[in-house]
This record gives structure tokens, C-alpha cells and sequence, in this order.
């Protein structure tokens, strides 16, 4: 039975680079593969990059209302029109901007029409909340696996900090593709807290390390 994998990790652990790998591996044994990518990741455009400098073209680009499933069928029923080829793999980067139904439709590619999906992505954004396609993929991927990266301290990084113009931010969308302004950094739980002051998510009250809840913002007061 094909399954569907959620491989995820903080920024910086090497998630392009072993998607990248997957789908070398695939091809030096004669297999076909399909590589995706959502259309909001802009950076590299059509390209998934990786930080050793490897790059490739993605074969599919997911948009916000994209039915993955048609999209896979018809790709694959060209491919086997063109090249008399059957899709052994569909590798999908940067899964945490799929749609909770664009996750599910992966899970369906797996279980109906038995093509394994690998899905890499990150958990949580710079507040440390939920992708809401990366909480869908923790729900019902048959495997789950980290990818683990170091914080500067050396300790191994959970969370992924947000600078604009150098200096962590811990307010504003939650996307925000990294460029010349926006950066990430990954974090270890306490590096995260020093840069953030104490506060793991915006608009969350803070609590002690005894488990008290500590001043509430305004907001909940």
C-alpha cells in the first residue's frame, strides 16, 4: 500500500536537499517522479532550491484552489501517453501552504490511486503556531518523520525566528517568504524566548515556568 510522509524540520534542515535526494534515488533506478511545489513559495520560482546550491524545476506548481488529484491524473495520464511511463513518486516541497483539502487529497493519490507522496515541509511558523497544512499532514500521514538542524547555541533547533532589515519580529502574516528583508533563523526553545521576551505566540498570554498564568495583555484583560 502506497502512504503518505510528512517530513518536516526548522528552516535550514535540509528538507530541499532530501527531497532532492529522494528524487535522485527514484530516478537512478529507472523511476518517475513528479515534483510540486505551492505557488505561494515564490522564491526561486518554478525551482526548488537547496542551501548546498543544487537546484531543479518543479513539475507541478499548486495553487490555492488546485484539485491535486486532477492535477496529478492528468500529468500522469500525459506521461504515460508521452513516454509510456506510470508515476512511481509524487515529491511536494514546502507543504506547510497546502489547504487542509489539498492535504487530503494527497492522502487520496496514496490510498486510491497508490503513488506514494512525500511531503516536506515546516511545523510551525515564526509565532510558533500551526501551518494549517502542516497540522492536517500531522494528522494523517501514515509516517512522520524530523529533520533535524542546530541552533546557534548548539542545541537542537525546534522553532523558526523571523528578522526584518536583521532584527527578529514576532508580529505580522504568517507568510512571509525570506528575500532581502524577511530572513528566518532557526531556534532552540530557549534562544526563541530570549529573542521573543517570553512569548511563544502573538496574542497568547504568557505563562510562568510553574505553569501560572503570568499579566495577561490588554487584549485579555
Amino acid at each position: 500500500m502506497a502512504k503518505l510522509y510528512f517530513r518536516y524540520g526548522a528552516m535550514n534542515s535540509g528538507k530541499s536537499t532530501a527531497l532532492l535526494q529522494a528524487a535522485y534515488n527514484y530516478e537512478e533506478r529507472g523511476q518517475r517522479v513528479l515534483l510540486a511545489k505551492p505557488v505561494i513559495d515564490t522564491k526561486g520560482d518554478r525551482m526548488i532550491v537547496s542551501r548546498l546550491g543544487v537546484s531543479r524545476e518543479v513539475d507541478l506548481v499548486i495553487s490555492p484552489t488546485t484539485d491535486v488529484v486532477n492535477l496529478v491524473d492528468v500529468e500522469s495520464q500525459r506521461i504515460k501517453r508521452e513516454e509510456g511511463a506510470t508515476i512511481s513518486c509524487l515529491l511536494v516541497d514546502e507543504s506547510q501552504f497546502l489547504s487542509p483539502r489539498q492535504v487530503d487529497d494527497l492522502l487520496i493519490l496514496a490510498l486510491r490511486r497508490g503513488i506514494p507522496v512525500l511531503a516536506y515541509g515546516i511545523r510551525t511558523d515564526f509565532q510558533t503556531v500551526a501551518f494549517p497544512g502542516s497540522r492536517r499532514l500531522l494528522e494523517v500521514a501514515h509516517s512522520l518523520e524530523e529533520l533535524k538542524t542546530i541552533c546557534r547555541c548548539g542545541r537542537k533547533a525546534m522553532f523558526n525566528g523571523r528578522t526584518l532589515n536583521g532584527t527578529f519580529v514576532f508580529d505580522g502574516a504568517q507568510v512571509a517568504i525570506d528575500g532581502d528583508q524577511v530572513t528566518y533563523e532557526s531556534l532552540c526553545g530557549e534562544c526563541y524566548l530570549d529573542e521573543s521576551g517570553g512569548r511563544l505566540a502573538s496574542g497568547y498570554p504568557n505563562v510562568s515556568h510553574e505553569g501560572e498564568s503570568l499579566v495577561p495583555d490588554s487584549d485579555f484583560s
